[in-house]
């Protein structure tokens, strides 16, 4: 999802941030499941991913897990982080730390995401989905398996997902709801819907809809920058050269791309043609255009 050269047809006239028609797949007439709400899952299914979640009430003892307290370190580091970063919203001091503190053990705690158990760490690691904890991470060698093979205990999975990072996703979710349910002994999916969320009103129909094909905008002698945070839409005009859509794109007063210099969209342009809306590195918080040139400029040193 970010910013991408397209060459088209130089009198191609598309309003700008609307989809293009032609991604736009005329022939979807399912509609939503009723029995699960579009959610796919059964009964228990949804009871399980609302407990995950924390939408429903939840008790770390019911999965065997120990309570988070306010004087568990992890806790204890979040709410230092949060209160120093935002003393005008938390507070000042060591009693906003310890109100904080007590604020996101209850948060936490509400949750089946913190507070897993052995099956589902084990689910986890069968589907490889706990990387930062079973693996080592560098540049040159990136992703490896850490030797000896580390399994990480629930307490160690615990923690991690309340330490700032990532943590869990919903592939995540979807690994442990699957586990318990095949645990249990119940059904996954709804059974109305077969776990797609939708109904179609025939086996026809979905099958067209499966079958159809986008249709790209005119190719051409034109250079214009689209967005595809949608299915794909243009956000400048269409330009005879990649220096008057550098200089177009280097006035943008909007959105990540707001600062981005000409050189750099010159060097987009002619280059990767393709980045992120934007990035979060070393450098913190700037536009995918920026990560995109600067990356590929370190490859070629």
């Amino acid at each position: 999802m970010g910013r991408e050269l397209r060459r088209v047809a130089l009198d191609f006239d598309w309003p700008a941030n609307k989809v293009w028609q032609g991604f736009l797949n005329p022939l979807y007439v399912a509609t939503k499941c009723a029995e699960c709400d579009g959610e796919g899952y059964s009964a228990d299914g949804r009871r399980l991913k609302a407990l995950w979640y924390g939408h429903m009430p939840f008790k770390p003892e019911d999965r065997g897990s120990v309570p988070f307290t306010p004087a568990d370190e992890a806790v204890a580091a979040f709410a230092t982080r949060n209160v120093t970063r935002s003393p005008e919203f938390y507070g000042h001091g060591q009693v906003a730390i310890d109100r904080e503190a007590r604020r996101l053990c209850a948060l936490w705690n509400g949750a089946w995401s913190h507070h897993l158990n052995t099956g589902d760490v084990a689910a986890l690691v069968a589907a490889d989905r706990l990387y930062d904890l079973t693996h080592t991470f560098d540049p040159v060698n990136r992703w490896r398996p850490k030797d000896p093979p580390h399994v990480p205990t629930p307490r160690e999975v615990n923690v991690w997902s309340i330490s700032g990072g990532m943590g869990h996703d919903s592939i995540n979710q979807y690994v442990c709801v699957k586990a318990e349910c095949e645990r249990l002994g119940v059904p996954l999916h709804c059974s109305a819907c077969n776990g797609d969320g939708e109904l179609w009103p025939s086996a026809d129909a979905k099958q067209a809809y499966e079958d159809w094909q986008e249709v790209p905008p005119p190719a051409g002698d034109g250079y214009q920058i689209w967005e595809t945070v949608s299915e794909g839409s243009p956000i400048s005009p269409v330009f005879a050269s990649p220096e008057e859509l550098a200089t177009h794109m280097a006035g943008t007063k909007w959105g990540a791309d707001e600062g981005t210099p000409y050189e750099t969209w010159l060097a987009f342009i002619n280059g990767p043609g393709w980045a992120p809306s934007m990035v979060m590195d070393g450098r913190g918080i700037h536009s995918g255009v920026d990560a995109a040139v600067t990356s590929q400029d370190r490859g070629a040193e």
